[in-house]
């Protein structure tokens, strides 16, 4: 059934945690995405997305096992906003509504992230506070969070836990930064989640390493739901005796539990 036939609502869609991958790595859709998410997802006709490209290609892995409404050609993907140079920096806020137009003309807008579950550790969350202020329904769908499923994994504190998202570059900031949220976990007892761009990966384990206390207990999370994917928890002094190598070209969770 085409989409213009449902009501018009903001579609949170879950997609793989595989984006930006070779091909010849991408994980089988049917085991981290349920069935009826690919159903809605074949049958939307509209999609707010970080990335076109990303996000054709993952409509065409899915029109494989559920043919789209519409052939991919004469599906509208439109980009989120770009947002200023700098971290922490925010699209134009007029610019979130507008993205929200074939809402108004009745049909369902699909939001998909390249960070797994939208809005999470992502920008679309703008696009889905514009839909609740403008008063569009909202749906989200059940997928995989790499936040999530890096929590689960690592035996640290999953009943209280924060996201910092990204931390500063600059070696000095990014330590006062982290001994910061130490001793912010050591008193609430409280796990801290980050990530970073896969080439700064290497870097921030080594700024982990270096700024951390040596009982801090350290995880890290990598290529989670992909086959070759692995966490590892351990004290920061351990981690110091066998740092191991972490690859520069796969995305990460990292997150501590101060003692």
């Amino acid at each position: 059934m085409a989409e213009t036939s449902a009501a018009a609502r903001l579609v949170l869609v879950p997609a793989p945690l595989d984006f930006g991958l070779p091909e010849s790595q991408w994980v089988d859709l049917q085991a981290v995405l349920p069935h009826e998410v690919l159903q809605v997802a074949a049958g939307l006709e509209h999609w707010i997305a970080e990335n076109a490209k990303t996000a054709r290609a993952f409509l065409k892995r899915v029109d494989r096992l559920v043919p789209l409404a519409r052939p991919l050609q004469q599906v509208q993907i439109v980009e989120l906003p770009r947002p200023p140079k700098g971290r922490g920096g925010q699209a134009p806020a007029p610019h979130w509504p507008a993205l929200l137009d074939p809402l108004r003309a009745g049909h369902a807008v699909g939001l998909v992230s390249e960070a797994g579950l939208p809005a999470l550790a992502d920008p679309g969350a703008e696009v889905v506070r514009a839909a609740h202020a403008a008063g569009w329904p909202v749906q989200v769908l059940a997928g995989p969070s790499s936040l999530a499923l890096a929590v689960s994994a690592s035996g640290l504190n999953g009943q209280s836990f924060a996201f910092v998202g990204y931390l500063p570059v600059d070696s000095g900031e990014r330590g006062r930064q982290l001994r910061e949220l130490e001793a912010h976990s050591r008193r609430w007892r409280q796990t801290q989640l980050m990530i970073e761009t896969p080439y700064r990966n290497p870097a921030l384990l080594e700024a982990l390493l270096r700024d951390l206390a040596p009982t801090t207990r350290l995880s890290v999370s990598c290529s989670l739901t992909l086959p070759d994917a692995w966490t590892r928890t351990a004290s920061v002094q351990e981690w110091r005796r066998q740092p191991g190598v972490l690859p520069a070209d796969r995305p990460a969770v990292f997150a501590f539990l101060a003692s």
